[in-house]
């Protein structure tokens, strides 16, 4: 039986000067687009232009918010590419999560996260709570990179890349495994809040 690809949102997490986001967002949305069973949708921060400042209920949102609502609603999945930021994740991140609510909704979240000596692993257990909140499903396996400028070259390629396939492939798999679950469950009995 043939179905269509799972559509991953990976999204880049990190809206600082001289970020190294991309470079990580990049790695990991080609091994989404390498695999049959997946599209991706990379959705960088620093374009999306989103307002720090949220609206009034029931206002209508900057025209920002609206433009990229379709985007994830779309997705079937994300993954969530952040950085760790005194012990946590960047504001741009929580930006996102609080413009939009039924978007995330019986959906699943993967997370790859970069740092120094924690790799981000904070930022991601922060994040948790908060999508859980949101009526995310969020994966138990996570990709954390300490010290991430030190294992990627000038091209933006691991310098190890059979472990971070590895990782990066256990990761999917999970990923699968739980928006097909989703969005099976969602067939027979749609989500409520």
């Amino acid at each position: 039986m043939a179905t269509e690809p799972i559509r991953v949102a990976v999204i880049v997490g990190s809206t600082r000067e001289g970020r190294f986001a991309p470079v990580v967002a990049n790695w990991f949305a080609g091994r989404v687009a390498a695999r049959e069973d997946m599209g991706v949708d990379v959705i960088d921060l620093a374009e999306s232009a989103l307002p720090e400042r949220l609206g009034g209920f029931g206002a209508e949102p900057a025209g920002s918010v609206t433009a990229l609502r379709p985007r994830l609603a779309a997705a079937q999945a994300f993954v969530i590419v952040t950085p760790e930021y005194n012990h946590s994740y960047p504001a741009s991140v929580k930006t996102l999560i609080d413009w939009y609510y039924e978007e995330w909704q019986a959906k699943p979240v993967g997370f790859v996260s970069y740092g120094a000596r924690a790799g981000g692993v904070r930022a991601v257990e922060h994040l948790r709570s908060v999508f859980t909140e949101v009526h995310a499903m969020t994966i138990r396996d996570a990709i954390s990179i300490h010290s991430a400028r030190a294992h990627f070259d000038s091209d933006g390629e691991p310098l190890d890349p059979e472990q971070f396939d590895a990782a990066a492939g256990a990761l999917l798999d999970q990923l699968a495994w739980w928006a097909l679950a989703l969005a099976e469950a969602q067939e027979k009995r749609p989500y409520k809040v």
